[in-house]
């Protein structure tokens, strides 16, 4: 079983993270479970969200407290918690880079993966950065070799198909560009 879990804030879109990235180990055939956990509901508050994969159905329904993979989508929430907390020795972090902060690096032989995911967005939607999460799954996608940049296109396409066919083309460009920064090695 592989074990991913999410940091962000309320309202930063974690949840629809591990949903796309659930659906996505679905089409390729694998049982995916994905949750969130988040205390008071505000935007802005601290919180998590889980994706479990395995090649059998999924039963266990605790929060993810040794994660093979890490997504950090706010790093500043790496200032008052460690988000390291249990992260598997052969484990991959995936920070979204915020400038003027220096990302703290895991211990043992961790990988990190430090992706400009809100600048890479805002030059996708011209000053927004609300592709943050997708470039990230991209940067997810390249940086553990798991997923191919088709299975997450298509699991956008099943999450935003209703939200029109532009919103599906942005989310789909914030994907590769993401993937694409990871396997360019920057």
């Amino acid at each position: 079983m592989k074990e991913i879990r999410i940091h962000a804030r309320a309202g930063q879109g974690a949840i629809t993270t591990a949903s796309i990235l659930g659906y996505a180990y679905f089409l390729k055939g694998e049982y995916p479970y994905a949750f969130p956990h988040f205390g008071a509901a505000r935007m802005g508050a601290p919180m998590n969200a889980f994706v479990r994969i395995d090649d059998k159905p999924v039963r266990l329904r605790s929060q993810v407290y040794n994660p093979d993979y890490l997504i950090v989508v706010d790093a500043t929430l790496m200032r008052g918690f460690d988000c390291y907390v249990g992260f598997k020795d052969d484990g991959i972090a995936i920070v979204n880079e915020r400038e003027g902060m220096e990302i703290p690096k895991p211990g043992g032989k961790q990988k990190l993966f430090v992706v400009p995911a809100n600048k890479i967005s805002m030059e996708i939607t011209g000053g927004k950065t609300l592709l943050s999460n997708t470039v990230l799954l991209g940067a997810y996608a390249a940086a553990t070799g798991d997923l191919k940049v088709e299975d997450m296109i298509k699991a956008i396409a099943e999450r935003f198909g209703d939200k029109g066919q532009k919103i599906v083309d942005m989310n789909a460009e914030a994907v590769k560009k993401g993937y694409e920064f990871v396997k360019g090695g920057r």
